[in-house]
């Protein structure tokens, strides 16, 4: 498929501000270090349009900043893609710090649980494909695919979730919906529009992918977005567009035009719906009837229903459950050709950065083959057409022709990254001049004893602690241990879900925590300057989780500090240990001397810490409803939420939810207690309404009290020493109307 070229449509809250922007960064240090070579070889590369460079870069060299430096040097888009949600995640939150102007998008699976579809022969047990879908990330999806079709400053961090099939981007952009104020409109037109956009017709509550008509007001609420927008008509004349807030139904501004995209990103026109339904008919008759000649009449009959009832509801609805499996005869694909992905949403000159290119490329590699062996027992007992086994990943040389240049991003490439680079370019000084840590070899028999007693050391001095272990099952219980003994821990591994884990790591440098425990996801990328140790237990038992890669990639997770030591709990020293030390300390021995040369005394890093609360605040803040009381206050009720998994509103309300909390806590073995099961948008969204049901009717018992000026602002005064800020807040309000 030919890549999408970028049309002039723009999107957003204020159209204008929606155009693209050259990509400028806003950082407040200068390269340092070998960032300064790196940048301009690996830039100097791309533009004699070499293929493939790598950058080896040791953790803490400022491996987001050299990226960010290219990608303004290029002015290209540009995508990065990480092996797992928790680094793309903290990639996409550097990337906005350092592009605050620019579009940056966070495209992972939103799936918070997938149970594929499959049959298992040998039980005769078919399993229903069962999905939990996160709406925040599919909003952030919708966001990205969006900004890639109207805008060219666009950097999307992603995971290999990229790299699955996406609905065709001609298809998307086709189907889009210009509103713009002064135009005629024919709303029961404009309404059929929508419904084939896959919006749902509502006159109960707004939510996103709804519309609400109501006499001439029309109400829609964008996949990829958190506010609604009104188009009032007059007529068939629009004559205004309003953005509103979805909770206050207040206005937030007036725009002159807007562009909705479709609802869902499987979409298509209704003449590729029924051009694709009489080849899925035909294709259907040919399983059917190649199923009857080999005498297997169960797979015959069960491929005629599932197929026929498919069909009925592409025909009623244009949309069905598990419509991807369709999707190459929407694209008009032949069997084996290539899916369209989120890269085809890319333009040919885009750029595509792989972080922790060790883990991230053979992952890419192995998407293929097991989506494959699952599917083709679908297609074998009667499940699914053979058009199914063409909804699927892309293989890797598939990944490679679609994107044009590649940069890989590792501390430790692999061969396959250094010999198919034109340059490799090493960022071994940091710019902190911090060094690698040592490493201290001890035994494992009393390795739980001695690392509390190294735990201790580092909760005196106000630093954290990373313990890696082999099996989930021992970071559990080595986590239930630290609580028993009052050591303020938390594990993290594949089960706990994706924003949680953010949760986990930024209550880490928060203090909340002061050990965290894990397995594989400790590993790469993880940026904590707060940690001083790093543990790593069984060291010795060679292995994929204790390879040389590995450990090399563990060791780097304590070269943020200037204090960082690691210790290795192993018997006998393995081929891959010797190898971790020996890179270790040959880099460490090129760091002293740099350092000597150049007087340079080395200094912990530090981040600055924000997480979706400080987004909140900030979006509460500009709400004049709220002013800054009220901001501090929907914070503080989205913590207790975000922790507690509850919220008793302000006053004696908050008491009681911490009393609650800490019932739940004794009654649980786990330190994550029961799960929060509202995204983080909608526990804000719980707060914003509890404090302003809470502040109207303060308003009203102050408005019979009559009281004057100087008693409301003594009042007011007393409200926020009392920390009641639903009183603040109706306070200021009835202070302005005087």
């Amino acid at each position: 498929m030919t890549k999408f070229s970028f049309t002039s449509t723009l999107f957003g809250m204020k159209a204008s501000s929606q155009a693209s922007k050259p990509f400028k960064l806003h950082s407040p240090y200068p390269p340092a270090g070998d960032q300064e070579n790196v940048i301009r070889s690996i830039t100097d590369s791309i533009k004699k349009r070499n293929r493939e460079q790598t950058i080896l870069g040791v953790t803490g060299s400022g491996k987001t900043f050299m990226m960010a430096s290219i990608v303004q040097n290029l002015q290209r888009p540009t995508l990065v893609i990480a092996h797992n949600k928790t680094l793309a995640a903290q990639l996409a939150e550097e990337f906005k710090r350092f592009f605050p102007d620019n579009a940056v998008h966070y495209f992972v699976s939103y799936y918070d649980y997938y149970q594929p579809e499959s049959y298992i022969p040998r039980s005769d047990t078919f399993i229903e494909k069962q999905t939990q879908i996160n709406e925040e990330i599919e909003r952030l999806r919708n966001a990205s695919t969006q900004a890639l079709l109207t805008r060219k400053d666009v950097l999307i961090v992603a995971s290999v979730s990229c790299i699955y099939g996406l609905g065709n981007p001609e298809d998307f952009n086709a189907l889009k919906l210009i509103m713009e104020v002064g135009e005629d409109f024919k709303l029961d037109k404009v309404v059929r529009r929508l419904i084939d956009m896959q919006f749902i017709r509502t006159q109960m509550d707004l939510r996103r992918g709804v519309f609400r008509l109501r006499g001439d007001t029309l109400e829609v609420v964008p996949a990829s977005e958190e506010l609604g927008y009104r188009f009032i008509f007059f007529g068939d004349t629009l004559e205004e567009i309003e953005a509103f807030n979805l909770i206050t139904n207040v206005t937030k501004e007036k725009i002159k035009s807007y562009t909705i995209f479709p609802a869902k990103q499987y979409v298509t026109t209704q003449e590729k719906i029924n051009n694709a339904m009489v080849k899925i008919q035909e294709d259907m008759e040919k399983q059917v009837a190649l199923f009857q000649a080999e005498n297997k009449l169960l797979p015959a009959e069960r491929i005629k229903q599932r197929t026929q009832n498919d069909l009925e509801m592409l025909k009623n609805l244009g949309f069905v459950s598990g419509i991807e499996n369709y999707s190459s005869y929407f694209d008009n694909r032949q069997d084996g050709e290539a899916p369209t992905t989120l890269l085809d949403y890319f333009p040919a000159d885009a750029l595509c950065f792989v972080d922790e290119s060790h883990i991230t490329l053979p992952q890419i590699g192995a998407m293929y083959a097991g989506d494959r062996s699952r599917k083709t027992t679908l297609v074998e007992y009667g499940f699914r057409l053979p058009s199914a086994l063409n909804n699927r990943p892309l293989k890797r040389e598939e990944f490679n022709e679609k994107m044009s240049q590649l940069v890989y991003v590792s501390a430790t490439p692999a061969i396959y990254e250094i010999e198919a680079s034109s340059v490799v370019a090493k960022a071994i000084i940091r710019p902190t001049g911090l060094l690698d840590p040592e490493i201290t070899i001890k035994p494992v028999k009393y390795q739980v004893e001695d690392v509390l007693e190294q735990v201790r050391l580092r909760v005196e001095r106000g630093q954290r602690v990373l313990i890696t272990t082999l099996t989930k099952k021992f970071s559990e219980e080595l986590d239930i241990y630290f609580k028993q003994i009052n050591i303020k821990s938390a594990y993290i591994h594949s089960d706990v879900e994706t924003l949680d884990r953010l949760d986990i790591l930024s209550d880490l440098r928060r203090g909340r925590y002061d050990v965290l425990i894990g397995i594989n996801l400790l590993r790469e990328g993880l940026d904590l300057p707060e940690v001083s140790l790093v543990a790593i237990f069984d060291a010795d038992k060679e292995g994929f989780l204790r390879s040389k890669t590995s450990l090399t990639q563990i060791v780097g997770r304590a070269a943020r500090h200037e204090e960082g030591k690691v210790i290795m709990y192993a018997d006998t020293i393995t081929k891959s240990m010797r190898g971790a030390i020996e890179e270790t300390e040959a880099r460490r021995s090129l760091q002293i001397a740099h350092n000597l040369k150049h007087g340079i005394t080395p200094k912990s890093t530090t981040r600055e810490l924000k997480t979706i609360a400080d987004d909140i605040r900030e979006e509460v803040e500009k709400d004049e409803e709220y002013g800054m009381a009220g901001a501090n206050y929907s914070v503080t009720g989205f913590e207790e939420i975000k922790i507690e998994s509850n919220f008793g509103g302000g006053g004696e309300g908050r008491k009681n939810a911490n009393r609650m909390a800490r019932e739940r806590r004794n009654e649980s073995k786990s330190i994550h207690g029961s799960k929060p099961q509202e995204r983080s948008t909608q526990r804000g969204r719980q707060v914003f309404d509890m404090f302003d049901e809470q502040k109207r009717q303060n308003t009203l018992e102050l408005e019979k009290l009559n009281l004057n000026k100087t008693e409301l602002k003594e009042r007011l005064k007393i409200a926020i020493d009392a920390m009641d800020f639903e009183m603040a807040a109706a306070v200021r309000d009835i202070i302005g109307k005087k």
